[in-house]
């Protein structure tokens, strides 16, 4: 029997989110019905919104979600009413990545996280006109009240813990820390430079000085932004127009180069420069939303000749049953204090919220429901 919900419709290409009254499918064989309790705005739906991606319309968006079970389908183990739960990426658990425990490059990626619907095409939502709209965005679509995600992408956490604050660990968190500890799994005493102190960049300066880099350098335009990095663990900060990478990098006495750098801009031009501040075996790891069609120009010889490595990164590389909790673990020990980046705003407020998060005047907005 489906359920009556509130959701954040977007019914074109670039429009603001509209609240509506949707119905909600119960759960199938697989499937869990989650009351969302709040969800954070991550850059990834603003780039979904304004057609960078082809998400099919009317949509509901939003994929940092965070919850209490409400309904489980059939074949759900693991899994029970009431139990809280932090949402994140769907993967499909049985291509050559998942059986590899690399759930981020799943082979069926895209049609199951950016397709509008579920794996057979259909959608769990739909209107007062009995019209279908596309759910299962990130497998979730949690710009609601309710969202249904299939058990694999639902990680139980503890009763105890603030669930309103523990959605962005499902994507934006996850993907900034998961860089670090996951990919580049920096050696002891090295340096990282991250480019872009958002809810991604600040994460990943969290999770380097947990690694125990020496030298962490923080580079942005927003000197607010660099200031908070240095009190979350980078040892350096500069204003990121100022000089080029690579003088950054001799600026914080790394004279050859860094070790590693994540560029969480998706700004081409800027990764073409932060290649050429990769010291000797030196790493790039790319981790924005690059805009389809642009290349970045390291030259050959550069690469070959010091052993340097530009790659790719989606979702941290993480696996999130198993790297959510160990996030929710070192937020507990006081070593990950992701709550310094947020700010709440109530879910009829999240027009406001989304024009907050993409002009930078907040690090992170979560949406809270009623």
């Amino acid at each position: 029997m489906a359920t009556q919900v509130q959701a954040a419709v977007q019914r074109a290409v670039g429009a603001p989110p509209v609240i509506e009254t949707l119905t909600i499918d119960d759960p199938r064989e697989g499937e869990v019905l989650v009351a969302v309790r709040a969800v954070g705005v991550c850059h990834t739906d603003m780039v979904m919104r304004d057609g960078h991606l082809p998400i099919p319309q009317p949509v509901v968006l939003g994929h940092e979600g965070s919850g209490v079970v409400a309904k489980v389908g059939v074949g759900v183990t693991g899994l029970a009413v009431g139990d809280h739960v932090v949402l994140s990426f769907d993967s499909c658990g049985h291509c050559p990545s998942c059986d590899d425990q690399e759930p981020a490059y799943c082979h069926h990626w895209f049609p199951l996280n950016f397709g509008g619907g579920r794996a057979d095409g259909t959608t769990a939502l739909a209107d007062q006109a009995g019209q279908p709209v596309h759910s299962h965005i990130f497998g979730q679509s949690s710009f609601a009240t309710h969202a249904l995600v299939r058990a694999r992408n639902c990680i139980k956490v503890a009763s105890d813990l603030p669930l309103e604050l523990l959605g962005p660990l499902g994507c934006g968190i996850q993907t900034g820390a998961g860089t670090v500890l996951n990919v580049l799994k920096p050696r002891p005493g090295s340096s990282l430079a991250v480019i872009g102190t958002g809810a991604v960049g600040l994460s990943a300066i969290m999770a380097a000085k947990i690694a125990g880099c020496a030298t962490i350098v923080a580079l942005d335009l927003n000197m607010d932004r660099v200031a908070l990095a240095r009190e979350l663990g980078a040892t350096h900060g500069f204003q990121a127009d100022t000089a080029s990478p690579l003088d950054h990098a001799r600026a914080a006495g790394c004279l050859s180069g860094f070790d590693y750098v994540i560029d969480t801009t998706g700004i081409p031009a800027i990764c073409t420069g932060a290649v050429k501040a990769l010291g000797s075996r030196g790493v790039l790891a790319l981790v924005g939303a690059y805009p389809p069609g642009f290349s970045i120009e390291p030259e050959a010889s550069f690469l070959m000749s010091g052993g340097r490595v530009v790659r790719g990164v989606v979702e941290g590389g993480a696996d999130p049953q198993r790297f959510i909790p160990e996030l929710v673990d070192l937020y507990r020990a006081g070593r990950f204090p992701f709550d310094r980046l947020v700010r709440y705003f109530d879910f009829s407020d999240i027009a406001h919220a989304i024009e907050q998060g993409e002009t930078g005047r907040v690090i992170k907005p979560i949406v809270r429901m009623p």
